[in-house]
Formats: structure tokens, C-alpha cells, sequence
């Protein structure tokens, strides 16, 4: 198995994970907060992975998805988005959701 396919099951493994992981954090028995932190944690290790792809591999016609991040501004994007998508979630969450399991 090549790098750029551990690195790339990896992120799947780990995308998968975080949104499992968010899920299932709340239900019956309430918030969990820990399982909330891990789903947060494995969307970050997601982007990480995700950008260390787009660093190895992006302009060398690997994969036409990573050929896109071909600049150093370009990758820095996909951290920057994964930070978005995180704060967009916590937000949705803190407001929308949270208010449901305390009471």
C-alpha cells in the first residue's frame, strides 16, 4: 500500500468516525461530552491528513482533487476550512441542540 493510500483511507477512517462519533452524542442518555470532544478532535485529525496530502501530492497528478491545492495559500484553506466547519458545528450544536438535553 502507498503512502498516498494509507494517508487517504485514513482520512475516510477518520471522517467516518468524527460523524458517528457526533451521532451518536446525543440521544437517550443525553449529551456526552467526551464522545462530542472526539468527534470534534477526529474532524481536526481529518483536516490534518487531508492537508498533508494536498502537501505531498498536489501538482504531481496524483489525484485531479489534490492537483487543485497546488499552492501553499491553497492548502492552508483546508485547515482553515476544517476550523470553519468545526466552529459552525459547535455553534449549531451549542444553540440548536444543547438547549434540548439540559434542562
Amino acid at each position: 500500500m502507498t503512502m498516498f493510500t494509507t494517508l487517504t483511507a485514513l482520512a475516510v477512517l477518520f471522517f467516518v468516525a468524527h460523524v458517528i462519533l457526533l451521532f451518536t452524542s446525543f440521544g437517550k442518555n443525553g449529551y456526552q461530552k467526551k464522545r462530542y470532544f472526539y468527534s470534534h478532535l477526529t474532524l481536526w485529525i481529518t483536516g490534518v491528513l487531508l492537508f498533508a496530502l494536498a502537501a505531498m501530492y498536489a501538482g504531481k497528478q496524483v489525484s485531479p482533487i489534490l492537483d487543485v491545492f497546488d499552492t501553499i495559500g491553497k492548502q492552508v484553506l483546508i485547515l482553515g476550512g476544517v476550523v470553519i466547519l468545526s466552529l459552525t458545528a459547535h455553534t449549531i450544536v451549542r444553540y440548536l441542540i444543547m438547549p434540548r438535553f439540559v434542562k
